[in-house]
């Protein structure tokens, strides 16, 4: 009984010390506002995954704070490591940062190091480390609100590219675009889209869609396309639900039709995506499942009647599926600049590849843009 006793006070005695050890490992992570609102709270939220600070999601450490006045808020018993740090001011008390229909913080914040970024943070300009034997990292914060007083204007050029699935077909087709963008409470422009949130705010989101479509072929380019017409560009508007899945992945489903009635037809899509983050680096590798309708893929795809030759037959093609995966990458040169580029690869079914005038069952797409963030 006394061994036991013994081994009992030994272990306690271990725990006790392992206790005592990490807490002189650890240290303060303290923030001063400055200009602080006068009442309400205060959220600090550490971070030290790169992917989740990305989506501002699934902290490691959450404090509440009432605005008292005091001269700082501190995060106690932070372990050494690298750590970035949001802090938020709850204007509504719901203990969450409120964002809009696109997931931008609608509230006031800021970060570790006196970071302002105008799109989605960085990890590695927020990032800090806490060091065996510090006892406080002092961090002087400005709160100040993402989308400002009148949304986010950015101004720059892009380009939009598509490589040609048609027969004897000598390129692709590339159009160079001004590369404007804008993100509101509501609205989002990104070059050729355009969203407008009509309702929800959190989880789950609906909003106005609409898409610029660059014609897809014309037919100087292909002898075997002489005297088919050339593929007139139009614009596409509709429906996109938006939704937030756990792990920090995203789905989209959404329906647009051609408004201008070049084409005649619509295209649904839904997609999932999910973001990285490698230093300055944003990464989203999304997977998508496209369905056209009768009038859209015959147009693009297929020979009327009428524009038949002998050696191109007539070929009336059905509504089609394709299905694509590609990755979308955000570059943050400084919190003014940002280049935005997106690369994917889209297959068709055999609806589509049946026609006499496709060669090739896939295609590449891209989209680039260099912007000033105003």
């Amino acid at each position: 009984m006394k061994t036991i006793a013994i081994l009992k006070r030994a272990a306690a005695a271990t725990a006790l010390l392992a206790l005592l050890t990490s807490r002189a490992l650890a240290a303060d992570v303290a923030v001063a506002l400055a200009s602080p609102p006068e009442s309400g709270a205060v959220v600090l939220a550490l971070f030290s995954s790169a992917n989740t600070f990305g989506d501002l999601r699934d902290p490691d450490r959450v404090e509440v704070f009432t605005l008292d006045g005091r001269a700082r808020y501190v995060i106690t018993d932070v372990a050494p490591g690298e750590y970035a740090l949001l802090v938020y001011y709850d204007e509504n008390s719901n203990r969450e940062i409120d964002k809009n229909f696109i997931g931008i913080p609608t509230e006031p914040l800021g970060f570790s190091n006196n970071y302002r970024p105008k799109g989605p943070p960085s990890y590695s300009s927020a990032a800090f480390t806490v060091a065996e034997g510090d006892t406080e990292r002092l961090f002087t914060v400005g709160l100040y609100r993402p989308l400002g007083k009148l949304g986010r204007l950015g101004v720059g050029v892009g380009a939009i590219s598509r490589s040609s699935p048609y027969r004897d077909y000598s390129g692709g087709v590339t159009q160079v675009i001004p590369a404007i963008t804008y993100n509101g409470d509501r609205l989002q422009v990104l070059g050729p889209n355009i969203r407008y949130g009509l309702i929800g705010s959190g989880t789950l989101r609906l909003a106005a869609a609409g898409s610029y479509r660059p014609g897809v072929y014309e037919e100087d380019d292909s002898d075997y396309l002489k005297g088919m017409g050339d593929r007139d560009s139009t614009f596409t508007a509709g429906l996109a639900l938006l939704a937030e899945l756990p792990m920090g992945f995203d789905l989209a489903l959404g329906y647009q039709h051609d408004v201008l009635d070049r084409t005649g037809g619509g295209e649904a899509r839904i997609a999932v995506d999910k973001s990285f983050q490698w230093g300055a680096f944003r990464f989203s590798p999304t997977l998508g499942i496209n369905w056209l309708t009768r009038d859209l893929a015959d147009y693009d795809f297929g020979v009327p009647q009428d524009k038949a030759t002998a050696d191109r037959p007539a070929y009336r093609v059905d509504a089609a599926f394709t299905t694509d995966a590609g990755v979308g990458v955000m570059y943050e040169i400084n919190t003014d600049w940002l280049v935005v580029m997106n690369v994917a690869v889209e297959f068709f079914d055999d609806e589509i590849t049946d026609s006499p005038i496709v060669d090739d069952d896939y295609v590449f797409k891209g989209f680039f843009a260099l912007t000033y963030v105003f």
